[in-house]
């Protein structure tokens, strides 16, 4: 039984995307979609080394590109901090005397009751302050 060359490629291509079904390793899913353009190179009658070469290159062009894609997606933070997160390192204007056993300031447009980071530190109502962290809901400034 002669089986043309692009059944073959069908195969490894299938036979690539089982193990990426069942390990998640997405380097499989370009090999498998690399050896769908060998078939497709062997199905419009080129010959065998102008499928390797078809194969080879968009196997390596996609795990190359896609890749390095995928781990910023997977490393990166998000593009902006939610929350308290997005509270640190933000500045605020003191409305009640803030001190080490509390005080009231004006943050991101919200009165907020705050305490200085060092206790011996005290802020007067009009000056600037910085928050460097929310404990439960009071910013400790500084």
């Amino acid at each position: 039984m002669d089986i043309d060359a692009w059944i073959w490629w069908l195969i490894a291509a299938v036979g690539l995307g089982i193990p990426l079904v069942l390990t998640a390793m997405p380097e499989l899913g370009m090999l498998s979609v690399g050896a769908v353009a060998g078939a497709v190179t062997a199905a419009l009658g080129f010959g065998v080394v102008a499928q390797v070469v078809v194969f080879s290159v968009v196997s390596v062009a996609l795990i190359a590109v896609v890749r390095p894609l995928a781990a910023r997606h997977r490393d990166g933070r998000p593009g902006h901090a939610t929350g308290v997160d997005a509270l640190r390192g933000r500045q605020a204007v003191v409305l009640e005397r803030v001190d080490g056993n509390g005080g009231r300031i004006k943050l991101a447009g919200e009165i907020w009751s705050a305490r200085t980071l060092d206790s011996g530190q005290s802020f007067e109502p009009g000056e600037q302050v910085d928050v460097v962290d929310i404990d439960g809901a009071t910013a400790v400034v500084m």
